[in-house]
């Protein structure tokens, strides 16, 4: 991964988060702090790139609001750019919380990107350990990012730079002070799982869970077996495998239900709960009067370790 991709990537993710908070009503996730990471130069540059850029998603759509440019990057935001990724944040967050009170006392964000789940939580700073773990290039384009906002990094918040996509290593962790002997740990893999083979999935998670503490779990997203058949409203799947292709990480894997829960169970996890498109659309997307709505063939999971 080339530093500007792993950049790019990352703050493309933030603009989504950053978008929703400042403008969509009702919040599903409100990621208030997402908007200090993107500068006002960027976040117009985002937004200007999306909206020139409207013909590749939808021609119907850049000819009916072609003299409003603000509903064209709503349209796009929206549609394309924010309905996984609010989500699967509100999902992941509302589990995590809960295994907090579980007795969790480390957090493991694997892909965090521009993650500002301390930032907003800063009540738990004595309570559980955070290891944020990414490509180096990622993590220093985050550093000077929370430099330019002023955010301080906290002592419970440890960044550990690697490329877990290839090759995972414990040690780095437990040189930042992570402790997988006895403290019950809990894993978020957001946004990952497709760009992986099946085989780097499997490997990655029993990688993870190889010597960690029973009652340890993981979120994490995937895309189920219609991925690379499915078009999508608006054809927004086949827009995603588009764009990925583009930038040089193409989706590789998606799953059945089964093939999941045996890579899951190879690795002594239990799926505890399994959230369809269908489901996602129900709990978080009913009644809104908006564009967003949960998007097809990706599924949410909450796996623990027995």
């Amino acid at each position: 991964m080339k530093h500007d991709e792993s950049s790019l990537t990352s703050l493309i993710s933030a603009f989504g988060r950053a978008y929703h908070s400042k403008y969509d009503t009702p919040k599903i996730f409100d990621d208030f702090i997402a908007n200090n990471l993107i500068s006002k130069e960027e976040f117009s540059s985002i937004s200007n790139n999306m909206i020139n850029g409207i013909e590749f998603f939808n021609k119907d759509i850049g000819q009916r609001y072609k003299d409003d440019p603000k509903e064209v990057l709503k349209w796009i935001t929206q549609v394309q750019l924010s309905p996984t990724t609010i989500a699967r944040s509100a999902y992941c967050e509302k589990v995590l919380l809960n295994e907090i009170k579980l007795g969790v006392q480390q957090y493991m964000i694997l892909g965090a990107g521009l993650d500002t789940f301390c930032f907003r939580y800063p009540e738990l700073k004595n309570r559980l350990e955070i290891f944020e773990i990414d490509h180096p290039a990622t993590q220093e384009f985050k550093k000077k990012k929370l430099a330019n906002s002023k955010l301080n990094i906290p002592s419970n918040l440890h960044f550990v730079s690697m490329d877990f996509t290839t090759k995972f290593s414990y040690q780095d962790l437990f040189d930042a002070g992570f402790n997988n002997a006895n403290k019950k740990t809990f894993f978020s893999l957001l946004g990952v799982t497709y760009y992986l083979s099946k085989e780097e999935n499997a490997n990655l998670i029993s990688h993870l869970f190889a010597n960690i503490p029973s009652g340890s779990s993981i979120v994490l997203d995937y895309a189920d077996e219609k991925l690379f058949e499915e078009r999508g409203m608006f054809n927004r799947v086949e827009n995603m495998l588009k764009l990925a292709t583009a930038s040089g990480e193409p989706m590789k894997s998606s799953f059945t239900y089964n093939e999941i829960e045996n890579m899951l169970e190879k690795s002594g996890l239990l799926i505890y709960e399994h959230l369809t498109p269908t489901t996602i659309n129900e709990l978080y997307f009913r009644n809104r009067t908006d564009y967003l709505t949960a998007f097809e063939t990706i599924h949410f999971i909450h796996a623990v370790k027995k």
